[in-house]
């Protein structure tokens, strides 16, 4: 069961952005997210949720998409998130923050998952323009932001080709084709 979930939970770019995720919904798969371990203990991360249209389209300009995908800027209208949680880590609680926004995404991933959404976990974004846009504290490290929705894709896991190539790609038909190494070639040794 687990591997199946884990399996369903892709990085998914496109989406049906008139399907809106409730605030229940985001509190929820936040719910997730603290539940989870955390270094010492310390529980120094703090969210920020939206399914607000207008704060969403402010966070969307901020976001990069998809690096592999060459003259891609990121989904069009109407295919864009419905919501996002933007994870932040609190410096007055802790000044490194560990392994905790890896498996707090995580956890929010298999979530929405679990839920039939897919999500994006974003790193590569313009920290400094949406702690202006959306009047963030300094106190807050800006780590994640994770784009949600009704996923609008089909994603295909396949095994890397001879040549060793990771990129992902989309074909003619728009599948986006993800290659993952084998089992056997991460499993360096056995005792």
């Amino acid at each position: 069961m687990l591997k199946k979930l884990i399996k369903k939970s892709r990085s998914y770019r496109r989406f049906e952005e008139n399907k809106k995720i409730d605030k229940k919904t985001l509190k929820e798969l936040v719910d997730l997210a603290r539940l989870g371990p955390s270094a010492a203990n310390r529980q120094p991360l703090k969210y920020i949720i939206s399914n607000d249209k207008n704060t969403n389209s402010k966070l969307f300009k901020d976001l990069s998409w998809a690096g592999y995908i060459k003259g891609w800027n990121g989904p069009k209208k109407g295919e864009r998130p419905s919501a996002y949680i933007i994870i932040l880590g609190d410096k007055t609680i802790a000044e490194n923050f560990w392994d905790d926004p890896g498996i707090a995404a995580q956890n929010i991933m298999l979530g929405a998952a679990e839920k039939n959404l897919g999500g994006c976990i974003l790193g590569a974004l313009d920290k400094e323009n949406i702690r202006k846009k959306l009047n963030i504290s300094e106190k807050y490290d800006i780590l994640y932001v994770l784009a949600l929705g009704k996923p609008k894709e089909e994603v295909k896991l396949e095994s890397v080709n001879e040549t060793g190539d990771i990129k992902y790609w989309r074909d003619n038909n728009d599948i986006h084709h993800v290659p993952k190494r084998e089992l056997t070639e991460i499993i360096i040794k056995e005792y």
